[in-house]
């Protein structure tokens, strides 16, 4: 019986979970292997240049182990870009969230991290720079409208906008968030100015609509 339960408190983790079976583990760790494949391939030499079977040789695992997980190329795409934008809209939230009374230094702060952030993410930054090329087929998961990665931007600025103006319709809510996450990443793709400035001008201009 000791025995036993000394087996049964090593199967359980320290903060009292218990641990992932052994195929699922496998699972996810392979998962990350391969998306940490896909971005080391787009950011060295572009989406538009990556195929399954580069990425199964880098992660070190089987084709049809990736197909599985991700479905085809454009799943592959999404589930990176989702990875990664995650992580971005994080450090976003963090901007917009302070504590700092003053909504306009707040949504100021936000769009400047958006526009450094991307000149220091190698992925985003690798996504960017080929567009402005003229190429790079995975741009659309972070720019399109259906896109959950839209989606989820635009969703965060709209609940920041509802906690500062209460009062506000959701409509004009909506419409300044959505306005706010184009204007922001159309001066990523086609920057016009300098990015203190571009963020001064895109906060002034997103909140003189719920003025």
């Amino acid at each position: 019986m000791a025995t036993a339960a000394a087996h049964g408190e090593a199967a359980t983790l320290t903060d009292g979970s218990v641990p992932d079976p052994p195929r699922v583990a496998w699972r996810k760790q392979m998962r990350q292997r391969v998306l940490n494949a896909a971005r080391d391939l787009t950011c060295e030499a572009g989406w538009d240049q990556v195929s399954l079977v580069a990425v199964a040789a880098r992660a070190e695992v089987s084709r049809p182990s990736v197909y599985k997980e991700f479905g085809n190329r454009a799943g592959l795409g999404r589930a990176l870009v989702v990875r990664e934008a995650q992580e971005f809209l994080a450090g976003v939230a963090d901007a917009l969230y302070p504590g700092v009374p003053d909504s306009h230094a707040c949504l100021r702060a936000a769009i400047v991290y958006v526009l450094q952030e991307a000149d220091r993410q190698p992925l985003v930054r690798a996504v960017i720079t080929a567009a402005r090329k003229g190429s790079d087929s995975l741009l659309p998961y972070l720019t399109a409208r259906a896109d959950p990665i839209f989606n989820a931007g635009q969703t965060l600025v709209q609940n920041w906008l509802s906690t500062r103006y209460p009062e506000q319709h959701t409509d004009s809510v909506h419409m300044a968030a959505d306005v706010i996450v184009r204007m922001t990443i159309s001066h990523l793709i086609l920057p016009a100015d300098e990015q203190d400035l571009t963020a001064e001008r895109l906060a002034t201009a997103a909140l003189k609509l719920l003025r």
